[in-house]
């Protein structure tokens, strides 16, 4: 059987991103819902969110759920709902303040109606014992509700660059596995990289993913974890929305960054925290700068054995050493670099016209390329190089 009810737990764009990944839930729709006036608008329920008076009541944000009974369960859809935001706050969830973000069910059946009174009674019990306060939800029939605004609907799925917002509790109802405890993630020494996720589909975290971390080869650890999994992490950084990426040395937070980063960002962030602001190689990475001819790192890398050198931040391969050769120039030279791995962009700073190469992946600056007659010259800085022998390739 398919049926409809309707959530209210905050802004409806995150809510409607929850329940639109639920396996069974058929649609869903961001509405305005239980309110007293006509024909309301984004303007109107922002406007009244802190107004009140005597047989008024401004539109809650909520989220029509169309779901398929024989697919998901009234009960399962609502235990979700009470999971997936704090019920015992007030007119708000998180920093978002205001009569349309209350939380509500407002259900169409007289069992929807039996579920959500038992399930709040149970989950009570479970917020008491966890140190939170009354339940403030409300659970009401159905009555006047209005389609939100076009530009509301899927609003994330339209609004890539962000975050998804985290309201949770982190109490759940009984684990269907209770045998199975929760795996924690501790600390490594010295530094890594964590990813803090959402418990359901966020797709700020799936776009880091795709357009960050799958093509991050670097050698700092970079692993990701949900919140109720880290464990004797000392981070000051509240956890209010997934992605949060941490950089973390001996399990302390450094730095700390909530929701989607840009891939350049990233990188950024990373060269400051693996290579500290004040450092050649950042300042080669970020600033363009050089280093000097004949410097240390050159005389290290120009006569290494078989192998390549890698970014010093994404870790991905840039030039072998069958294509390496000596210029006298006092810099690292190549006669090509590795696949794709390098750009190539119009330099005219310091009055010359020259072309720099730059990371594909990190964006980091490298050094230039020159064409000299029957070949070409690629004039790299070997500080933001690592090398890697050939029978290690593999790990990379």
């Amino acid at each position: 059987m398919i049926y409809s009810i309707i959530f209210a737990a905050g802004c409806f764009w995150g809510v409607q991103k929850h329940f639109d990944n639920l396996d069974g839930v058929v649609n869903t729709t961001v509405v305005y819902v239980d309110g007293t006036y006509d024909n309301p608008t984004y303007d109107d329920v922002l406007k009244y969110r802190h107004y009140s008076k005597d047989g008024f009541r401004n539109y809650a944000e909520g989220v029509k759920v169309v779901y398929d009974e024989s697919k998901i369960s009234t009960k399962e859809l609502i235990e979700s709902f009470w999971q997936m935001h704090n019920p015992t706050q007030k007119d708000g969830q998180g920093n978002d303040i205001g009569n349309n973000y209350r939380s509500g069910i407002f259900y169409t059946t007289k069992e929807q109606k039996e579920i959500a009174l038992q399930t709040k009674r149970i989950y009570q019990k479970l917020l008491n014992k966890n140190g939170y306060p009354q339940i403030v939800t409300q659970i009401k029939p159905l009555d006047k509700f209005y389609d939100a605004e076009e530009y509301h609907q899927d609003y994330l799925i339209k609004n890539p660059n962000g975050y998804c917002p985290n309201h949770s509790t982190g109490v759940k109802f009984e684990d269907k596995y209770p045998n199975q405890s929760i795996a924690k993630i501790k600390p490594n020494k010295g530094k890594e990289i964590i990813v803090v996720e959402a418990d359901g589909y966020c797709p700020y975290c799936e776009k880091f993913k795709k357009d960050v971390t799958n093509s991050y080869k670097g050698d700092l650890p970079l692993r990701f974890a949900k919140e109720n999994e880290l464990s004797n992490f000392k981070l000051k950084t509240k956890i209010k929305g997934t992605p949060t990426i941490f950089f973390i040395q001996d399990g302390i937070e450094q730095i700390a960054h909530i929701g989607y980063m840009e891939r350049e960002l990233f990188y950024k962030v990373l060269g400051e925290f693996k290579l500290g602001k004040d450092t050649l190689p950042y300042q080669i990475a970020f600033n363009q700068g050089t280093e000097s001819m004949y410097c240390k790192k050159y005389d290290i890398f120009k006569n290494t054995p078989d192998g390549v050198f890698v970014d010093k931040l994404s870790g991905d391969i840039l030039f072998d050493t069958k294509d390496r050769f000596n210029s006298k120039s006092g810099w690292l030279s190549f006669y090509k670099s590795v696949g794709d791995s390098t750009i190539e962009l119009e330099d005219n700073s310091y009055g010359m016209k020259r072309i720099e190469v730059r990371a594909r992946i990190s964006g980091a600056h490298l050094g230039h390329v020159f064409d000299e007659g029957d070949h070409r010259r690629f004039c790299i800085n070997a500080n933001v190089l690592e090398f890697v022998k050939r029978d290690k390739i593999k790990n990379k």
